[in-house]
C-alpha cells in the first residue's frame, strides 16, 4: 500500500468532488500565502506555516519541529513538489468539509481556519531510498519470524502492548504484539497473518483486521478526527463482543 502516512494514505481519489465548499475570500489569502512562500522558496517562513509534527511514512521519523524542519526541508520537498505547489491555482485548492483544504487529490493538506500544512502526501525519491534503507536496518533487529515482508506499517505502544503492522506480499497484512517490557528481538507473543484493510469513509481513517478463532484484533488508524484522538484505537472482540480497548502512540 503506497503512502500510509500521515504521514499514510487518504485515498482522496475516493472523495467527491460534489463534497468541496467554495472558498472564502480569508482561506484564498491563506491558500495565497502558501503559493508565494513555495515560489520564494522561503524556508525559514514556510516552516512557520507546518502543524507539527509533520508525519512521514513510517519507518521514516515524523519532523518535530521547525529547526528539524528546515534541516530536512529538501528531503521532502523536492523540485518536483515545490514546483507543484508554487505554479498551483486558487481552482487547484478546494475544501473537502471539516477535513480541511487540498491540493488536486490531496497532495497537500492545509488546515482551513489558519493555513497552515498539516499534511504532505508525496514522497521524493530521496523518502523512498531512506525508507528502503531503514527498512533494511529494521529487518536486522526482528525476531525471525517477522523479518520477511513487503512494507513496515506500524509501530505502536499502547498501555499494555507492544504492536508491529507490517504489509506482506500477498497484500495481507501480519500483526505481532509483544507486552511492553518486551524487544522486538524477542519472540513475538501472538503473530497474525490474515489482516484486511478497510476504509472508513474519504478522509482516510482506516482499520486492519485479524481473526483469530472465535477473536478479533483490530487495530484503527486515526488520521481524521477530534484534536485530541488517539493516533491508534486497539481492539479485540471475542465473539463480536469488544473485550478490550487501549489508545495507541505510534512510534517511529
Amino acid at each position: 500500500m503506497k503512502f500510509k502516512l500521515l504521514f499514510l494514505i487518504l485515498l482522496v481519489s475516493k472523495i467527491s468532488y460534489s463534497q468541496n465548499e467554495k472558498l472564502d475570500d480569508y482561506k484564498i489569502d491563506n491558500i495565497k500565502n502558501v503559493i508565494a512562500l513555495f515560489k520564494q522558496k522561503n524556508i525559514d517562513k514556510i516552516s512557520k506555516i507546518i502543524n507539527f509534527p509533520l508525519s512521514r511514512e513510517y519507518p521514516i521519523p515524523s519532523i518535530k519541529d521547525k529547526n528539524e524542519f528546515r534541516k530536512r526541508f529538501n528531503e521532502v520537498f523536492d523540485k518536483t513538489l515545490v514546483d507543484k505547489i508554487a505554479n498551483s491555482k486558487i481552482k487547484q485548492w478546494s475544501e473537502v468539509g471539516w477535513r480541511g483544504i487540498m491540493l488536486d487529490n490531496g497532495i497537500v493538506w492545509v488546515e482551513s481556519d489558519n493555513g497552515k500544512i498539516t499534511a504532505i502526501n508525496y514522497q521524493s525519491d530521496f523518502e523512498k531510498k531512506l525508507k528502503n534503507g531503514l527498512i533494511a536496518k529494521e529487518k536486522e533487529s526482528l525476531h525471525v519470524s517477522l523479518k520477511t515482508f513487503k512494507s513496515s506499517t506500524y509501530k505502536i505502544k499502547t498501555k499494555n502492548y507492544l504492536i508491529r503492522i507490517d504489509e506482506l506480499s500477498n497484500q495481507k497484512y501480519r500483526y505481532a504484539s509483544w507486552k511492553t517490557n518486551k524487544i522486538e528481538s524477542s519472540k513475538p507473543d501472538i503473530i497474525l497473518n490474515n489482516g484486511e484493510l478497510e476504509y472508513e469513509g474519504s478522509g482516510g481513517n482506516h482499520v486492519i483486521a485479524f481473526s483469530n478463532g472465535n477473536y478479533t484484533y483490530k487495530v484503527y488508524r486515526n488520521i481524521i478526527g477530534e484534536d485530541n484522538s488517539p493516533d491508534i484505537t486497539f481492539e479485540v472482540e471475542k465473539d463480536g463482543r469488544v473485550i478490550l480497548t487501549e489508545d495507541g502512540t505510534l512510534m517511529n
